[in-house]
């Protein structure tokens, strides 16, 4: 007969993952933050959508992370489930500057409801803040010309005192990418005083332009950013138990 080792023998991972099991067998302890999770991630997937090489994010990550990060034993579990925003964690701040594309991921229903304060008080906003700072890190970003939605394409006369494409450019509130664009061929030599050129207002911000894949080793990384191996390890194991 198979001789169990005693509880004192086991390892700390192998009784988490007791916790983990005893947890699955108590499905109101282990779907209670469910519905929130999915409203959060059909919020951002829709958001999303149109971003180049987005692919949905599967909510069971977000599941898997929490149980990983909190678990209901954890007297985070009712506050700050994801863990996002504890003191000396900087991804909070990343994601809410502005800075970082924080501002690109979040929902516009997100904006200004969404802030440290209520990151750490609110659980449904622990959940928001981790959702948006997870897919922050998984985003590829670049500066580019970022067209206002509501100008019109106006015109501008070339002058001696503004007659090259920066000056121009920066006289009318938009780029050289945006002139170049609606004046295609035009070269700094072709400038002359009194030709016209077409601009639009516009400016150099941070767009999206691809998605990392998402796994247990880049959430790991990205997400919890130390003990990488033990928390790939643990969302491996979490992520399949969790139901569709």
């Amino acid at each position: 007969m198979a001789i169990q080792p005693s509880s004192a023998n086991r390892s700390p991972f192998d009784k988490w993952k007791d916790g983990i099991d005893a947890a699955g067998r108590s499905p109101a302890q282990w779907n209670a933050w469910d519905s929130e999770i999915r409203r959060t991630v059909d919020e951002c997937n829709r958001h999303l959508s149109n971003t180049p090489g987005y692919h949905p994010l599967d909510w069971r990550w977000i599941k898997a992370i929490i149980w990983v990060e909190t678990g209901a034993h954890s007297p985070a579990w009712n506050r700050q489930p994801m863990q996002i925003g504890n003191p000396g964690d900087p991804g909070l701040t990343s994601l809410l500057s502005g800075k970082e594309g924080g501002d690109r991921i979040m929902p516009p229903a997100w904006k200004g409801r969404l802030t440290v304060g209520s990151a750490r008080s609110n659980p449904v906003d622990n959940i928001r803040a981790g959702v948006g700072y997870l897919l922050m890190r998984m985003a590829n970003f670049r500066m580019d010309t970022v067209v206002d939605p509501n100008a019109k394409i106006e015109k501008v006369t070339v002058t001696a005192s503004n007659n090259n494409l920066w000056h121009i450019a920066r006289n009318t509130g938009t780029t050289v990418k945006n002139l170049q664009s609606l004046n295609p061929g035009i070269t700094p030599a072709q400038l002359k005083p009194g030709m016209e050129l077409k601009y639009q207002k516009a400016s150099e911000q941070r767009v999206i332009f691809g998605w990392k894949t998402i796994s247990a080793s880049t959430v790991a990384d990205l997400y919890n950013h130390a003990n990488i191996y033990d928390y790939t390890r643990k969302l491996n194991y979490v992520f399949p138990r969790v139901g569709r």
